[in-house]
């Protein structure tokens, strides 16, 4: 297993990230001025308070639910789904059931 690069080895995105109780825990994959994919874990009833961002993110979510809000508008986003976060569009989410998202954000 190659840790200077955690996406040099096949490995199960789901495990490459654990949760800890009460908290969200973030593992960033990729970071570069082009964009970021960022993997993360939220115990359940963890949020993440109304904000936006300049630019588009993707979610995808690898283990269990949360809601994501868009601009008010409420999306229950299950394992294997994904959702678009458009740029400058106020979002928040919250942990339905403990969940992992891979977040991608493009920034160009």
């Amino acid at each position: 297993m190659n840790d200077s690069n955690p996406l040099a080895d096949v490995r199960a995105l789901k495990n490459m990230v654990e949760y800890q109780a009460g908290s969200v825990v973030s593992r960033a994959l990729i970071k570069k001025k082009t964009g970021s994919v960022t993997l993360f874990a939220f115990d359940q009833g963890e949020a993440l308070s109304e904000h936006s961002t300049p630019f588009d993110a993707l979610v995808l979510v690898c283990d269990g639910e949360v809601e994501v809000a868009i601009s008010g508008q409420p999306h229950l986003v299950k394992e294997g789904e994904v959702l678009l976060l458009p740029a400058k569009e106020p979002h928040a989410l919250r942990a339905v059931t403990r969940f992992k998202m891979l977040l991608t954000m493009i920034r160009s």
